[in-house]
């Protein structure tokens, strides 16, 4: 990628990121472990806006309970967080959505690999904003009914031992609360222009 383009890219399109929308009502959460270093919460980076209604990343280092409205993504499959992220954002420019945080990766188990991106989801502003259906081969937009999750959040890599803490906790809760949970998903809410150490991550069970 050229350097005046790139350049552009990280101004208007970061990757993973969120602003506290004006005015709206964030929906309660249910906190169930105490934070881990109580004392130096990590502050969240905001660089763009989330959906309507939705909830703000956190608390960090807990595992939460938390409630999503409904809302419009588009998906594309694949392994590659890279080649997901470039056929989803062509095709917000191609439709005109501006781009908002987190992206959403699906999360799947794999025997002897751990869990491993299915999908990818850039996420609408609201139901509203564009239309269900495909676009090309390997992008599908689609409405997401409202959720309950249980979510570990933290600030730094978001690597497979990163992971697999966040996982622990949040199955420690599973079955301590005798909660069953229909998958996971990931939420990443910081752009690569956010150093490593503080962008942040959302290990999410969805609940059935």
């Amino acid at each position: 990628m050229e350097p005046a383009m790139m350049k552009n890219f990280l101004l208007q399109i970061p990757l993973f990121a969120l602003s506290i929308l004006h005015g709206t009502a964030q929906p309660a959460s249910k906190h169930f472990t105490k934070p881990a270093v109580p004392a130096s919460e990590p502050v969240y980076l905001s660089e763009s806006a989330l959906p309507k209604g939705w909830p703000a990343p956190g608390p960090f280092n807990q595992v939460a309970r938390k409630e999503y409205p409904a809302y419009r993504a588009a998906f594309t499959p694949g392994s590659s967080p890279n080649g997901g992220f470039w056929t989803l954002f062509k095709h917000i420019k191609r439709n005109g959505i501006p781009m908002t945080s987190p992206v959403e990766m699906t999360l799947k188990d794999e025997a002897g690999s751990g869990m491993k991106m299915e999908q990818m989801g850039f996420l609408y502003q609201s139901p509203e904003v564009g239309k269900t259906g495909a676009d090309g081969e390997t992008v599908n937009v689609r409405d997401v009914p409202a959720l309950s999750v249980l979510g570990y959040t933290w600030q730094g890599p978001r690597g497979d031992a990163e992971v697999a803490k966040a996982r622990a906790a949040i199955e420690a809760v599973l079955a301590e609360e005798n909660l069953k949970s229909a998958g996971y998903r990931l939420f990443g809410y910081n752009s690569p222009s956010v150093p490593r150490t503080k962008q942040t991550y959302e290990l999410q069970a969805i609940l059935k």
